[in-house]
């Protein structure tokens, strides 16, 4: 549900209001609307009373979103509006206030309220911490947006080239997407203080945050996969997937297959790989069984060709990226973890 212009304004005051009601020693009063200062303005303005000290003015940022950029653009917004009243206290509320934005928010010592009433406020003796509350408005079109398949390919490319600094044109043609989109990509990782601005373009800040929410929000399971039994061992089978034809090989290994390349930490039974021409051509040709579980190969078709960029050809075996084998191996139960993490720590965090 978006909320915009006075309904998110009523909505914000209202949830602002519902918790100063919980203090039985302070009321708030809304007094005033869009407030204009200066060349800006308020949205509006509240008389906090609080029994024993002095009135306060309460002053209201309302926010579509809560991510970082947004937040701290509203903090010193009103940080510097504050000036113009007596004895001023600052409180952004916004349907949903991400974790990062949260702490920003904590930093500039201003309160925040999100629409589920979660909230930090410290103003005078008054101190209202509320967490864990269900939020609704949980920014699932920013995170779509940001983890659909094309804008994947755009991430793919930034992770990539962590230290490169970039146009959106050169981005959007190394990641074979529309200018449009790629110019979206930025937009929200912008939105999240994931990048930053420099004189010839912009570039990557934060890989391991955006590596943490890509694999929260990482859905493995739009790809086909294709159980399916070999008698040869693990090594010999993932040399026939490797085997070129015209050119291009069977197939690129993944998860514990990709990670057994980059960093080896965990053992492994069973091998997976991403395949071009069909998951079920492939097990047909090479005369492997296909079973409904328990098979010991994983013939995935992507949901995307994304997940081919960035391949690497390790000691004459493809395989996928090491950040596109760290998002399957989070995606995969048992010992993933174990083995994302080893990649994380031996080859991607050195990279950055």
């Amino acid at each position: 549900m978006k909320l915009n212009g006075p309904e998110l304004e009523r909505r914000a005051a209202k949830v602002v209001a519902e918790c100063f009601a919980d203090v039985p020693f302070c009321s708030l009063r809304w007094t005033r609307w869009r407030v204009r200062v200066g060349t800006g303005g308020i949205d509006a303005l509240g008389r906090l009373s609080i029994e024993g000290e002095a009135d306060r003015t309460l002053l209201l940022e309302a926010k579509s979103a809560g991510q970082p950029r947004l937040v701290r653009e509203a903090a010193h917004a009103l940080r510097r509006y504050g000036e113009s009243f007596e004895n001023p206290y600052g409180v952004v509320a916004a349907p949903y206030i991400s974790d990062a934005a949260a702490d920003i928010l904590t930093r500039e010592g201003v309160g925040y309220v999100d629409f589920a009433g979660n909230c930090r406020i410290t103003v005078g003796k008054v101190y209202i911490v509320k967490e864990g509350k269900s939020n609704p408005f949980t920014e699932q079109r920013g995170l779509r947006s940001l983890y659909s398949p094309k804008a994947e390919r755009v991430l793919r490319v930034l992770m990539e080239n962590p230290r490169r600094t970039w146009l959106v044109q050169a981005l959007a043609e190394a990641a074979q997407v529309s200018l449009g989109q790629a110019f979206n990509v930025k937009k929200l990782l912008d939105a999240r203080e994931w990048i930053e601005a420099e004189e010839r373009g912009f570039r990557m800040t934060a890989p391991e945050a955006l590596l943490r929410e890509w694999s929260a929000n990482y859905r493995f399971g739009r790809s086909r996969t294709v159980e399916v039994y070999a008698m040869e061992s693990i090594d010999a089978v993932e040399r026939a997937i490797a085997e070129r034809r015209a050119g291009e090989p069977r197939g690129v290994l993944t998860a514990f297959s990709a990670a057994a390349r980059f960093a080896p930490a965990v053992r492994y039974q069973k091998v997976s790989a991403y395949v071009r021409a069909g998951a079920d051509s492939v097990a047909a040709e090479m005369r492997w069984k296909r079973v409904p579980s328990g098979g010991n190969v994983s013939l995935i078709e992507p949901y995307d060709e994304g997940v081919f960029a960035g391949g690497k050809d390790v000691e004459g075996v493809a395989v996928v990226s090491p950040v596109q084998a760290y998002l399957d191996l989070q995606a995969n139960v048992g010992r993933g973890e174990e083995a994302a993490e080893a990649i994380y720590r031996e080859v991607l965090r050195p990279s950055w």
